[in-house]
């Protein structure tokens, strides 16, 4: 129920903020760009500069929806970036490419000129955001 509330308040925050889907996946795109593509490579394979530098593998994140039977694992993916799944690859959420970018509890969350539910509002949103890019690059 909490994580259904959460979600909703996520939806309702991307009215707050007017964006349109079109520029939701803008926004998504360019936190992609920022965050992920360094190791997770611009089109998602796990191929980006960073690879090298690293232990293990990236996934390839075009292929989240066919490694979940067909559907995009939405919920597992939102967790993973938010903090609250396990990890795996990424280790620790101290991540240096992340950063505090989707803290979203404490004074670390969003931008310091927020108050802290703002904060936590605007890193959600960055969150989903993101989740919605990742489900544009699905393979077919």
């Amino acid at each position: 129920m909490t994580r259904t509330l959460n979600l909703v308040s996520v939806l309702l925050a991307m009215g707050a903020f007017a964006i349109q889907p079109a520029e939701a996946e803008t926004v998504g795109q360019d936190e992609y760009m920022n965050s992920c593509a360094q190791c997770h490579g611009v089109g998602g394979k796990g191929d980006g500069p960073m690879v090298g530098f690293l232990t293990g593998t990236m996934p390839d994140l075009t292929m989240l929806a066919a490694g979940n039977g067909g559907v995009f694992p939405i919920t597992r993916i939102f967790s993973m970036i938010q903090g609250t799944a396990e990890p795996g690859a990424h280790g620790t959420r101290e991540m240096p490419i992340w950063g505090n970018r989707y803290r979203t509890k404490g004074e670390a969350a969003g931008n310091p000129d927020f108050a802290l539910t703002e904060a936590d509002t605007y890193a959600r949103f960055r969150i989903l955001a993101l989740v919605e890019y990742l489900s544009t690059i699905q393979a077919e």
